[in-house]
């Protein structure tokens, strides 16, 4: 009985992926190079650009809308505020806060919040001691604290009296 020779058997080749990467590749140029054009208005849709507007027959309008009338602001006035400093802990260390700011009042609640300020700068003192210097790291802390202020000061001189909190400035050191 004769052996019958061996016959080596092929390595199996694996497919290349090079042609998967080329593929994924050139979909990511080709959508980034669709958006650039959608957005930059090369492309006639999606872009909302005044030259497609008016190629499409849509009129533009020859002014912009003013808004609203602006209000009346001759009877605004503004009672500038001491400028405090407050001592924050951050961790075993101290830090320092310097708060400035102005409350916007109408003329004839002036002397009212004028007479409050005392009180007005406490509730603000001990509210801002309060404050953990971790929180300031976010970009919109600066508003919250803004409108917890002037809730805290609007409720201290009563209904009405306070329009506006503004900050002019805040520095923590």
């Amino acid at each position: 009985m004769a052996e019958e020779p061996e016959v080596p058997e092929e390595e199996v080749k694996k497919p290349s992926k090079l042609p998967l990467i080329l593929g994924v590749v050139l979909a990511l140029v080709g959508a980034g190079g669709g958006f650039f054009a959608v957005s930059s208005g090369l492309l006639p849709f999606g872009g909302g650009s005044s030259e497609t507007a008016m190629a499409e027959g849509h009129a533009m309008p020859e002014k912009p809308d003013p808004g609203p009338p602006p209000e009346d602001v001759s009877n605004v006035e503004f009672i500038p505020m001491e400028p405090m400093l407050i001592s924050l802990m951050n961790g075993g260390a101290v830090r320092h806060l310097r708060f400035t700011g102005q409350i916007e009042v109408e003329s004839e609640h002036r002397a009212d919040v004028e007479k409050l300020m005392p009180r007005i700068l406490d509730v603000l003192n001990g509210f801002m001691r309060a404050i953990e210097v971790g929180d300031l790291s976010d970009s919109l802390t600066l508003n919250k604290l803004r409108a917890q202020m002037l809730h805290r000061v609007q409720i201290v001189s009563g209904r009405g009296r306070v329009r506006d909190l503004l900050i002019t400035e805040f520095v923590l050191n």
